[in-house]
């Protein structure tokens, strides 16, 4: 299969927002951080669903440029990660949630690479 490792990559990214609920992600957001729970995992899932489709409509005929942009969102997306350790609302402090977290930004470096 060509690109491999960027839907490895992508696989950590959407296992990665299933574990985003879970933490809560939106408390870390600044359009978002003041939804109460109940409403802000609503919001959280269905923003979700445009973004799949979005996602999932491009890869249809997927382009090298797609693919590598996508792959420089997986490791953006982790970096962005790194500089919230900071943030008060910041849950991501497991071993599994940095697994998909930077498997995510692993497995699209390398697929840029190769």
């Amino acid at each position: 299969m060509e690109h491999l490792f960027f839907y490895i990559a992508l696989a950590f990214l959407f296992v990665h927002e299933m574990d985003a609920m879970t933490q809560k992600e939106w408390l870390m957001f600044p359009l978002t951080f003041f939804l109460k729970d109940e409403v802000g995992k609503v919001v959280f899932i269905l923003a979700h669903i445009p973004l799949y489709v979005c996602i999932f409509w491009a890869l249809s005929t997927p382009s090298e440029a797609l693919i590598q942009g996508l792959d420089i969102f997986c490791i953006v997306h982790a970096g962005l990660h790194v500089l919230f350790l900071w943030h008060p609302q910041n849950r991501f402090t497991s071993f599994l949630s940095w697994f998909f977290i930077a498997g995510g930004g692993f497995w699209g470096a390398l697929d840029l690479l190769f």
